[in-house]
This record gives C-alpha cells, structure tokens and sequence, in this order.
C-alpha cells in the first residue's frame, strides 16, 4: 500500500500546529497557512472546547475564525468531496436533525422545543419543525406528551446537558439545571447561536448501539457497530463502555445499518464519516437519535484498527484520509476478533490529585492501553455539565464478552484521588 502522506490542518487544539503543518497547498494551489490567534481569544476557544483555526484563502486576506462546520465548507470550496455544509450544520443542530428525520417518516419521539430566554442569541437555524409541533414554554401535557421525557440543549453533544423527566417537578428542575449550564461564558461562546434553546422529547425505552461508518456518494459502508452494554436509563446519560462486534441478532443489525443510511441521507449527509447513534426497542424498531458528520470523538478512535492492503494494520484515521482523497478503502477490513473502550467516568466533582493502579489495570489480560488524560490540580465535574473523562482503557479479546470483562477489570484496580472544591466567599 502506497503511504498517504497529507499535510492538511483544518482545526486543532493546541495553542500552535506542528512546523510542518502551518503552510500548504492544495491539489488546486489553493494556500492555507496557520495565524496564531490572540490570546484572549484563544484561550476563550480553548475553554470552550470547539476546535479552531485560522483560515487564509489563496489571496492571502480573508482571514477568519474556522469553526467545525466551516471546516465543511473550506472542504466544499477547495474541490475535496464532503458531506455538504448544510447537511453538516443540520447534524450538529438537534432540532434540525429531529425535523429532518420526521418528515422523512422515519422513527422519530415526539418532540417540542423550548426557549430558554438567555439574551443574546438568535437560536437554531430551523424555524419551523413542522404542523404538529410548536414552540412553547407551557407545560408538557399541553404538547401532548406524556412523561418520561427527556431534555437536551440543542446544540451540544457527548451527552453534556441531557437529563430525563419523570414528573412535572423534576422537569423544571431539569430547565433550571440546563439553563445554568448554557449561561456559562464559555458554552455561550463555543456554541455559535444555537444555546438559547432546549428540545424536549419522548424518552424511548431501549439499548442503545453506535455505529461508525463512512459514505461515499451516499452508500454507507459500516466499520463498526458497537454494543453499548451498559443500560443509560437516566437521569443523566454518560456513555461508558464501547463493545464492537455488536451482539445483537444480524436482522437487528440489518435493520439499525438501513435506518441510519435512511437517517443520513434525510439529514443531507452525503460523503465523509459518519457516527451515529440509535436505541432499539423492545419491539424491534430503531430510532436514530443523532448522525453525525464526523468519526468517533476523542481518544476512541483507538478501538478501531483496520489491516489494509498489504496486510499492515492502520488506524481509522488512515482509511478515512484515503477515503478522503478519492482512493478506494474496500481493501481495509477491520482488525479483529473483539474490542472494547471504556471511557472512564467522573465519580464526583472536585479537584483531581491523581490516579493509583495504573500498572495492574495494564496488567489485566487483553487490556492494550490504559490512558488518564486528566492532569492533577484540574477540576472534575460529571455530567450532566461536565464535558470530559478521567480517561480510557482500551481491550482485545476472542469474543466482545472477553474484551469487555478486560475493560471492565481494569477499571475496577484504578483508584482515583479527588479532593474536594474549596469555595471562597466574596467580602
């Protein structure tokens, strides 16, 4: 197999890219070169958790800040095929993906949204979901609904601000803890307009999978579809553990793969990764609760791993970046037998001072790589408004059963120290 070798940046992290990656040219001489950003403005996005970049056209002036959805476009605009920029704006809008995936007939909870009146935003790009459903701050029962229901601020992902409502009490409740969370400086300025709105909808009993996929002028190719082990019944939804060959029956699989390529093309998504998420009831039928135009988030990517052509095990990142530039990524299948990630949750918030048992989590058998990515002296908050986990292990194993008893064997020899958040009263 040919080495892929680009040298593209399109949104980091990091306060500066590598030397190599601050100027390129594209296959159309196109030029984007990397502007430090200033430092209150950096460290702003930085805090705010959302990608950013300096963009500079081939004139050499048009100068911006380059969010994930303008990556889409920069793709669009320098001839690189990718999901389209509208399709990429509905799949990070929860209320524009909910509307898209109705009106296509697709499985879909009731659902209504709620103006939270922050001041300041404008709110989601979709103004009218659709003649059954309507804005409104009135109770639940006037919307036609029936409790469980469950809250999730429109433009946020990883499960941050999602919380389920049993009664009329625990949904205000609920409205009250969100509209804190979308208040704060630094959601309100990574979130571009869409913070000032909450949609509400039917809870939809079920387990839960995820599947990581790619399309190519709209057919979907599954990498992996994972098992989500772990039943997230609520209040909150902290994802955990990964489990990937999925264990459900190969119909249930069937079904799931044709309703996100359904779900997709209804949201507009047309080439590039996708991840999704679904709930499968008990009666068989399968809701897609979000498509997203990117891959696995974070750290997880690394429960993937394919063997290419020549027989060289890749990462996912590789076959997407030759699936990117137009090469065929039907010779890439991916690494087998099982594998497990377990995302390490937040016990509690406090102050992180740092972790025991790593080198006998690592010694559980089938476990490949146990990573803290909490540094010590930081703060930990859960979900609902954390946006972050203490870190990931990683496991192999002969079934998906044995990959996640590594994972979860692991975990149980970590200790984690957190001191409690000392306050200080003003005056």
């Amino acid at each position: 197999m040919p080495r892929l070798t680009i040298d593209l940046l399109v949104s980091t992290r990091r306060a500066e890219p590598s030397v190599e990656s601050r100027q390129l040219r594209t296959a159309h001489d196109q030029r984007v070169e990397w502007r430090p950003l200033p430092n209150e403005r950096r460290n702003r996005e930085r805090r705010g958790n959302q990608g950013f970049t300096r963009f500079v056209g081939p004139g050499g002036d048009a100068e911006h800040t380059m969010s994930q959805a303008e990556a889409r476009a920069i793709a669009q605009a320098l001839g690189v095929p990718w999901h389209s920029v509208s399709g990429a704006l509905a799949s990070i809008d929860k209320r524009q993906s909910r509307t898209a995936l109705a009106i296509a007939g697709l499985p879909s909870p009731r659902f209504t949204v709620r103006k939270t009146g922050l001041p300041g935003d404008s709110g989601s790009t979709m103004r009218d979901p659709g003649a059954t459903i309507s804005d409104s701050r009135s109770a639940i029962g006037d919307q036609g609904f029936a409790y469980p229901v469950v809250l999730k601020p429109v433009g946020l992902s990883g499960s941050r601000g999602v919380i389920r409502a049993n009664d009329a009490a625990e949904y205000a409740a609920a409205v009250t803890r969100i509209e804190a969370l979308l208040a704060r400086p630094q959601v309100r300025a990574s979130r571009l307009g869409l913070d000032d709105e909450i949609l509400v909808e039917q809870y939809i009993a079920g387990r839960e999978f995820a599947l990581e996929g790619v399309l190519r002028a709209g057919a979907l190719r599954v990498l992996a579809l994972f098992d989500k082990p772990d039943p997230l019944e609520g209040p909150f939804f902290e994802e955990t553990v990964y489990v990937t060959p999925s264990r459900a029956p190969e119909h249930v699989q069937a079904r799931i793969v044709a309703r996100v390529a359904d779900a997709a093309r209804a949201l507009g998504l047309t080439h590039g990764p996708v991840h999704a998420e679904c709930r499968v009831t008990a009666s068989g039928d399968v809701y897609v609760l979000e498509v997203a135009g990117r891959p696995i988030g974070g750290l997880c990517s690394r429960v993937l791993s394919f063997v290419g052509p020549d027989g060289r095990p890749v990462s996912l990142e590789t076959v997407l970046l030759e699936h990117a530039v137009g090469r065929s990524i039907e010779g890439f299948a991916r690494e087998g037998p099982a594998a497990a990630v377990m995302m390490i949750p937040i016990p509690r918030r406090g102050i992180f001072k740092g972790t025991g048992g790593e080198k006998s989590a690592r010694e559980v058998a089938g476990v490949t790589e146990v990573r803290i990515t909490a540094k010590e002296g930081q703060l930990l908050e859960p979900l609902p408004e954390g946006g972050s986990y203490l870190g990931f292990i990683f496991a192999r194993g002969s079934s998906p059963a044995e990959a996640e008893r590594s994972v979860r064997g692991a975990h149980a020899r970590l200790e984690f120290s957190i001191a409690r958040e000392l306050t200080v009263a003003a005056g």
